[in-house]
């Protein structure tokens, strides 16, 4: 049996060592450990809660937007807010251009090279991969002289000597199935794939000031006002008289339309690159139709609300799907949350599985002494505590939420997620395994963009009939608080699950917990010595060369893990 261990394993959020277990070609067993200590949490205990939120989002530069939005609505919930429509409308367009752009930077930035070998990328007949651009369907597929310089860029990183994605990297191992001219053809819409995120981000820097960290949101709703800088007198609950009266408005006609070019740009990738880009990696290796499939227990908070109700539609819907079986809805709630510890670097709680909004956890380092060769032998093993649902190990991520989608029934998600899975030729379960992995998140890309339109003509509308509201601050002054509150809020990140739950006590963060997606996905062992969704994806991974393990990042890269969320 050999031990193999990966440390850093790189293109993830965060800091993470992968030891695995090796045993007839294949992996036995396996263990992740988040290796950095955050503490976001305890930096916010004592702080006004109206700022929670900005302080919240610094747990991560790709995520932020999803843990500045739990935060703020934890605030909302706690104090009895509700934000006015306007509000919610620019929220989700900022919440989704985050989703879109990540699920995007995820395939092109992060996972490609697992499957796409640059070595053979230079080695393509340009007229030949031209071809084969057609073949995926675009409107404009990328030409010649476009693959020309993009071999060219290859070729020159490569030969530079410098560290970089084709620096160094397993060109020529027998896992990567694509042919070269198709590898050239990824590659080149990978380089596309750069400027085009900076383009569509460009919608959060418009409603939020900057981007990452959107500077925007507050306690009531969104301090971005229209030009009108709200009405003549004023409400109570409405926004104060004259302010934003000298500022620029994210709000104005121009900038409007700015936000449609921006949002019809990623349709258009999304539809003519993405999605066809997934399919044929998937397509090519339909061999790993039954790899990375884990326990099949899929969790979702579900996000971006249709309307203003109590218990809002929700366009990514909320539910569990388990054992596989997307016959069936299991109904999901926030009390339903607990953390364990047994194995992770902070000190015992009173009971085995801990509610996030109970109480806080302290940080205890046990174990080996840096610098180790294997955390063989110890116990705890990770600064990434062990979430379960009602104790099951759950998944979660942009698969997860679409297979909970199609337990939910309706909506254009579940449909077009079976369309393109059929697409592949892979297998009909082929969508609970790294295949399903691959897909999910460029249909899900899809459907948001699509649905971004819709949001921005409804804000349209709100604005031209008068509706000019975007916060309610009637509950900003501290005094009309009560002298405790508890709030949570539970939604989604491009990643997975997200969670915060807060107690305020005399106008002050007394208690802050976060469960995110990579704490999910990254888990350790919980304490009935269970793996986590990845580390038991990974078992029975094959590897067919120890010292070029692409195998097993492309089951970590499959989940995008993020650690600097995970241990937050």
């Amino acid at each position: 049996m050999t031990r193999l261990v990966i440390d850093p394993v790189t293109r993830v959020g965060g800091q993470l060592r992968l030891e695995v277990e090796l045993e007839a070609g294949a992996v036995r067993d396996a263990w992740l450990s988040g290796t950095m200590y955050r503490g976001v949490e305890r930096i916010l205990l004592g702080r006004d809660p109206r700022e929670a939120w900005l302080l919240a989002q610094r747990i991560c530069g790709t995520c932020g937007t999803a843990h500045a939005l739990a935060s703020v609505r934890a605030v909302e919930a706690a104090l009895g807010v509700r934000v006015p429509p306007n509000a919610r409308l620019l929220r989700n367009l900022v919440a989704g251009t985050q989703l879109v752009a990540n699920h995007a930077a995820a395939f092109f930035g992060r996972q490609l090279v697992d499957w796409v070998d640059a070595g053979a990328a230079v080695q393509a007949d340009a007229a030949a991969a031209a071809e084969f651009a057609r073949s995926l369907g675009a409107e404009q597929p990328i030409d010649i002289g476009e693959l020309e310089i993009a071999r060219r860029r290859i070729e020159a990183t490569a030969a530079s000597g410098r560290s970089g994605p084709f620096a160094g990297g397993p060109w020529g191992h027998p896992a990567y199935r694509l042919s070269p001219e198709a590898d050239l053809v990824l590659l080149a819409h990978a380089f596309e794939a750069i400027d085009w995120r900076r383009r569509v981000t460009g919608i959060q820097a418009l409603i939020g000031g900057k981007t990452p960290h959107p500077q925007s949101f507050l306690v009531g709703g969104m301090a971005t006002a229209p030009p009108w800088a709200g009405p003549s007198k004023v409400a109570p609950g409405q926004h104060l008289w004259g302010t934003g009266r000298q500022v620029p408005s994210a709000l104005t006609a121009e900038r409007l339309d700015a936000m449609r070019t921006l949002v019809d740009d990623a349709v258009t990738f999304c539809e003519d690159v993405f999605l066809p880009d997934t399919i044929a990696v998937a397509s090519a290796h339909a061999d790993w139709a039954g790899f990375g499939r884990g326990r099949g227990h899929f969790l979702a908070f579900g996000d971006l609300p249709e309307d203003d109700a109590d218990r809002p539609a929700l366009l990514l819907p909320r539910g569990r799907v388990m054992d596989r079986d997307v016959g069936r809805l299991v109904e999901v709630d926030q009390s339903g949350v607990a953390e364990s510890v047994g194995h992770a670097w902070y000190e015992p709680t009173a009971e085995a599985l801990q509610r996030p909004a109970e109480s806080g956890t302290t940080p205890r380092y046990d174990g080996p002494r840096p610098p180790f060769e294997t955390l063989e032998g110890f116990e705890r093993y990770s600064w990434v505590k062990a979430p379960r649902y009602e104790d099951d190990p759950v998944e979660v991520g942009p698969l997860a939420r679409s297979l909970v989608a199609t337990a939910a029934g309706g909506g254009d998600l579940p449909l077009r997620l079976s369309r393109a899975m059929a697409l592949t030729g892979a297998p009909s379960d082929a969508a609970f395994g790294m295949l399903g992995r691959l897909v999910a998140p460029a249909v899900e890309a899809v459907v948001v963009a699509r649905r971004m339109r819709a949001w921005l003509d409804e804000l349209e509308a709100n604005l031209a009939d008068g509706d000019l509201a975007v916060a309610d601050v009637s509950r900003w002054d501290p005094a009309s608080w009560p002298a405790t509150a508890e709030g949570w809020s539970i939604g989604e990140s491009g990643r997975g699950a997200v969670g915060h739950w807060l107690a305020i006590r005399d106008r002050r963060i007394d208690r802050y917990s976060v469960v995110d997606a990579g704490t999910w996905n990254a888990s350790p062992r919980d304490n009935r010595g269970r793996r986590g969704a990845l580390e038991e994806a990974l078992v029975g991974t094959p590897v067919v060369d120890a010292t070029r393990p692409i195998e097993l990042l492309r089951v970590v890269h499959g989940f995008d893990p993020c650690l600097t969320c995970g241990v937050h």
